[in-house]
């Protein structure tokens, strides 16, 4: 099971008690922070994320408002007495923007930061549970969506099925990755009569800040959660064309042609108080949209 809680939902300007970007992906072992927005680490500390479950932050595009907040987090790690390595995977120029921060306030972590540049589309990280791929967007700078997939699970063995066909223990792992046994008569078990098919893998995706653009539907196609920005609502497409957004349409338009099967929007203008009509106009389009609203566990 995957489960992200938004940090920030909110574009450049804070406002109506709404943060910049900034969300987690938790999974049972380990959290994936995504953009970090200023005041992220206040978000933390109020929603009650734990520091010590991220080993992993993606930081989409050099925009403040997605990335301001990332010293802060790293230097309070720091305080804290963090050991455990910490990774940042993000556009090649933040890792001098990072070093330059640490070098003029003298700060010596207590752990080892590792930073892996974005360069070319494709796997960024290959984890024992999920792997992560990364995929250019269409911003005003260089901008990068992520794409988060659990790794497949192996099937369920049933012990008792097991001994009734006699099949030593230390063939129980190549019956949960799917194989059938052989005795040793040359009689083939079924995979199926020993082994139950487990939980289908989930799968997050990203698009971070990014003009109306249909080849992201192909990236992403029929992922379990979708976040795509929607900064303005549907009356305000050539505002959003201008400064490489998307409207409520778009995104959900985009989640449409994708087959995702939730989509939830977010990066609001802070010309709106309400979000009332960003919901509306989007799950007229595509039914099963929600809104990024702070604090809000979303269960994938």
């Amino acid at each position: 099971m995957l489960a992200l809680t938004i940090l920030g939902n909110n574009s450049a300007i804070p406002a109506f008690d709404r943060n910049p970007t900034a969300q987690v992906l938790q999974t049972q072992e380990e959290s994936y922070l995504v953009d970090c927005g200023e005041g992220t680490q206040m978000q933390m500390a109020k929603y009650k994320v734990r520091r010590s479950k991220i080993n992993h932050i993606f930081i989409s595009h050099l925009h403040g408002d997605h990335y301001f907040g990332l010293i802060g987090v790293i230097t309070s790690m720091s305080l804290l007495g963090r050991t455990q390595d910490l990774h940042v995977h993000g556009p090649a120029e933040l890792e001098e923007i990072i070093g330059l921060q640490l070098k003029v306030a003298d700060t010596h972590l207590s752990f080892a930061l590792y930073f892996h540049p974005l360069k070319e589309e494709g796997l960024i990280l290959n984890g024992k549970k999920m792997t992560v791929h990364c995929f250019p967007v269409q911003h005003r700078i260089p901008c990068w969506g992520f794409l988060f997939r659990e790794k497949k699970n192996p099937r369920k063995l049933d012990p008792d099925r097991a001994r009734i066909y006699e099949i030593p223990a230390a063939f129980y792992e190549k019956l949960q990755q799917g194989e059938d046994y052989i005795t040793k008569k040359g009689t083939i078990v079924p995979n199926e009569e020993v082994t139950t098919a487990s939980t289908l893998p989930k799968s997050y995706a990203y698009c971070a800040d990014t003009i109306y653009d249909e080849s992201l539907a192909e990236k992403v196609g029929g992922v379990d959660l979708l976040y795509h920005e929607a900064t303005y609502l549907k009356d305000l497409p050539e505002r959003a064309a201008a400064r490489f957004h998307s409207t409520t349409i778009q995104a959900a338009e985009i989640a449409k042609k994708a087959g995702a099967k939730r989509l939830l929007i977010g990066h609001f203008s802070s010309k709106y108080e309400s979000l009332d009509e960003f919901l509306a106009e989007a799950s007229a389009v595509f039914e099963n949209t929600e809104l990024a609203l702070q604090g809000v566990c979303y269960t994938i």
